[in-house]
């Protein structure tokens, strides 16, 4: 019997609050599959399950609150099953049994559909009762099309004045909008524990992108808005392949050690409407043409600000590119996030003085910065990874 347990979704978490589950006792699940939704101080997300079989017991009700780690609920695995190993007797007598190991297999079953036909879960309907959304103008995601605790989440905060007012509740904002607490306090834990543990050396280069600017506009001329690229989408593209060269900068550093990681799944920092910031991670970034890649940035991008996002993204980020463009700031010296070893920065692309064999000229200019782990690599390699990205902006049919 498999046991489903509480994701860490990042070195900030340390416990989840489980919201809904999406999935009950004899649904069949496969990896991949949505099985929960998790609060924590990021948002609501969407927990994926990664081994395949047939869910046998919910072990914690709507509404826990448990550390990482905690058993939420077991999976009868399909073949040859993993059977957890028995405690020890002895240790069993003198152990005082938990809330959680005493307390009854819930039974959440999504209750019958009202006069009006439409099926929600209960999280669901609590959700939009205090909040006063009508289930009929919500699309559902769960099974068989049923509304979820996510969809009437996303319903809200599209609403006018919405998403401030979801954001203080989770950040536990004061009435200005001023975080205090939440998210704003994950991440000042997460920076300072990296400023206190990662030996960082920064590295600046400003790039020539006046080249990758043309051919982008040219590219996206004749294409519709929805179907064009952004100048991120070839900074992501640019910063996986080099990664293939340089895989130093690729992987986690935990334990003493650093483990590279063979997958690329580049993390992209996102601003949340209502404050705040995460960078969730697109999954082999470097193996994406570049029009798939874009895809998945404007999807990823569209679930985040409507707080809808997955565990795996959260998790899986192997570094991360943050970049500030749309700020209209210049340069930004980022913060590695632990364990990853590496971030990249990007400034806004702006027009400049350049000097081309001996002239000056006119020129599209970004600034790229990059903030790497000591105990992994240092300046020399650091320098020609920055060259690899700028070579490949320069060419960027290569991309």
């Amino acid at each position: 019997m498999g046991i489903f347990r509480m994701p860490s979704l990042g070195a900030d978490m340390e416990a989840g609050t489980l919201v809904e589950w999406l999935k009950q006792p004899g649904d069949r699940v496969k990896r991949g599959d949505l099985i929960a939704v998790v609060e924590t101080q990021k948002g609501a997300i969407e927990i994926e399950v990664f081994e395949p079989g047939t869910v046998a017991e919910l072990l914690l009700p709507v509404g826990a609150t448990v550390p990482v780690g905690t058993a939420m609920a077991s999976i009868r695995e399909d073949g040859a099953v993993a059977v957890a190993p028995a405690p020890d007797a002895a240790a069993m007598k003198e152990e005082r049994p938990t809330a959680a190991a005493t307390m009854p297999a819930p039974q959440l079953q999504v209750p019958p559909p009202p006069s009006q036909g439409i099926k929600a879960s209960p999280a669901a309907r609590k959700f939009a009762e205090e909040h006063d959304i009508n289930l009929a103008s919500v699309p559902g995601s769960g099974p068989d099309g049923a509304i979820v605790f996510v969809d009437v989440e996303a319903a809200w905060q599209r609403q006018g004045g919405a998403a401030a007012t979801t954001a203080a509740a989770r950040t536990g904002a004061k009435g200005d909008g001023a975080p205090v607490d939440g998210m704003r306090a994950a991440i000042a834990a997460a920076m300072a524990r990296s400023k206190r543990e990662i030996p960082h050396y920064y590295l600046g280069q400003t790039v020539d992108v006046t080249i990758a600017a043309d051919w982008l506009a040219q590219r996206n001329a004749d294409r519709k808005p929805e179907e064009r690229a952004v100048f991120g989408a070839l900074l992501l593209k640019a910063i996986g392949l080099s990664l293939k060269k340089y895989p130093e900068f690729n992987g986690s550093f935990a334990d003493g050690r650093f483990a590279a990681s063979a997958a690329i799944h580049l993390g992209m920092a996102i601003a949340l409407r209502g404050g705040g910031l995460i960078a969730p991670a697109i999954h082999d970034a470097a193996d994406l043409p570049l029009d798939q890649l874009m895809i998945r940035l404007r999807d990823l991008t569209n679930r985040v600000r409507a707080g809808r996002f997955r565990s795996s993204e959260l998790a899986d980020a192997t570094i991360t590119l943050t970049s500030l463009g749309e700020r209209g700031v210049d340069w930004v010296q980022p913060i590695i996030y632990p364990p990853q070893v590496a971030i990249v920065g990007a400034g806004t692309p702006t027009v400049r003085p350049w000097i081309v064999d001996g002239v000056p000229v006119a020129r599209q200019l970004c600034d790229l910065t990059l903030a790497a782990d000591h105990r992994v690599s240092d300046g020399h390699r650091g320098a020609l990874f920055l060259r690899a990205i700028e070579a490949l902006l320069q060419n960027p049919e290569a991309l």
